[in-house]
């Protein structure tokens, strides 16, 4: 069965059906807050691609999206890994029962294990960026003006995002305070240093010190 959507802000979900059982699999697994987000990252991912003239896989670009934050979904909580790696690999398991090509699934993976790394995505393939650029837009409004005021609109009726600053926050803190060690060395750090009493954020130069290298 193929999904049929009228196009929003001049975009379109891709009419295939990798693309539908992505959206039914996601909207079965997250609830509103994930499933609204990961549809506008993919949606504002879209605009920036064409803003920034790329040529992308939009059924990539939609995967990637829509699976980039199930890593912080309840059963992934003890898995001891980082969040965006959980992610990723439920999405590769996904492509892998469906017989994508391997090149497509690593890009997909890529995009969503590298989404809260910034500085490298936007210099990989298309699909990495974009997925990033969607999030980036999404949570932290970089490049808030770059999609006209309009366009904004008609995603976020399609897409509300009521009290979604304070409501992300809490679905960031649950979803990775159960593994604090994995915040080492990415932007994570900074939320459980805002909302976890106790929490120590890593030091890259003390492991340096107090490696057991004598000098």
């Amino acid at each position: 069965m193929k999904v049929q959507e009228h196009a929003v802000a001049g975009v379109t979900v891709p009419d295939t059906r990798l693309a539908a059982e992505a959206t039914e699999f996601v909207r079965d697994a997250a609830g509103d807050l994930i499933y609204h987000h990961s549809r506008r990252v993919y949606w504002f991912g879209s605009l920036q691609g064409h803003n920034r003239r790329l040529s992308f896989d939009p059924e990539l670009l939609y995967i990637g999206a829509m699976f980039h934050d199930l890593g912080l979904g309840e059963e992934f909580r003890g898995s001891g890994r980082r969040f965006e790696v959980d992610g990723a690999d439920e999405a590769r398991r996904f492509l892998q029962s469906r017989g994508v090509p391997e090149d497509s699934i690593r890009r997909v993976w890529t995009s969503i294990a590298l989404h809260t790394t910034p500085g490298i995505p936007e210099y990989m393939e298309p699909e990495v960026a974009l997925v990033t650029a969607g999030v980036e837009y999404d949570v932290l409004g970089i490049g808030y003006a770059d999609i006209p005021e309009g366009s904004r609109a008609e995603i976020v009726a399609l897409h509300p995002r009521p009290q979604f600053k304070r409501r992300i926050l809490e679905a960031f803190t649950e979803g990775i305070a159960p593994r604090p060690e994995t915040t080492f060395g990415n932007v994570k750090a900074d939320v459980l240093q805002h909302f976890v009493p106790g929490f120590t954020r890593g030091d890259f130069v003390e492991i340096i010190k107090n490696s057991p290298w004598p000098e």
